[in-house]
Parts: structure tokens; sequence; C-alpha cells
């Protein structure tokens, strides 16, 4: 069940602070692109999942900061499932500069399933088959 996928990442200008250096709340904007990627990988679209009342919220984060990734750097995310529970779902990361692999930053995310009403619910059994599917292949 330790599901895994890559993107790839440029940094854009937008996202540097005045040294050139990607801002360090943009690294949470890239880790939600990886979970996103990851779960379409699996077959689910996020924005299905809001229209049948299917929400995940953050409900912790943490990460340590190795390097510093610059303007026009092009990064490797790497994401990965490593818990699977009733209504949580717990991710990690590695974030790497392509052109010599140095890793820049990891962390890790734990969200929880919600109702539109902020409820926690279990994960429903098409998106836990997705993510088990995609883990055993």
């Amino acid at each position: 069940m330790h599901q895994t996928g890559q993107i790839e990442i440029r940094v854009r200008y937008a996202e540097v602070d005045p040294m050139g250096l990607l801002h360090h709340s943009r690294y949470w904007v890239y880790f939600e692109m990886g979970r996103t990627e990851l779960l379409r990988q699996a077959g689910v679209a996020y924005a299905d999942l809001e229209k049948a009342g299917v929400f995940f919220v953050v409900a912790k984060v943490s990460g340590q900061f190795r390097a510093p990734a610059r303007y026009d750097d092009l990064l490797t995310l790497t994401t990965q499932v490593t818990r699977l529970g009733a209504a949580r779902i717990d991710h990690a990361y590695q974030l790497c500069r392509k052109s010599d692999g140095q890793l820049l930053a990891s962390a890790q995310t734990t969200i929880a399933c919600v109702d539109r009403q902020g409820k926690i619910i279990a994960i429903p059994d098409f998106v836990r088959g997705a993510e088990e599917n995609k883990a055993e292949s």
C-alpha cells in the first residue's frame, strides 16, 4: 500500500523571494500538487470527489528544508502514500533538483476525509480501491 508517484515542477519567477529563492510557503503548494496528481494517477479526480461531497483536509504537516530551490530550477517531487487508514491518508514527500538530484526538502502530511459539514467520514470505497489498486501495480 505504498503508492508512489512523481511530477516535475519548474520554479516560476512569481514564486521566489527577492534573493531568487523559492519562498518557503510554495513548498506546501507543491506538496498539494503531488497529492492531487497521485490521486489522479490512481484514477480519481479531486474535483469529482468534491462534487460527491467528499473532501480531504490537511490535519498535520511537518517538513525539513535542506537546500534552496532557485528561480527556473526544474524539480522532481516524489509523493508516497505511507499509511491508508479508515478516514486518513499519510503522505511523505521528497523534493529534489533534477539537474543534480540534490534533496531540497522532505515533508510529511496527514489528510482527513470529511463531508461538506467538516465531519470526519470514512474514505469511500472507490477511493480506497483506487489507492490500493495503484499500490499493487
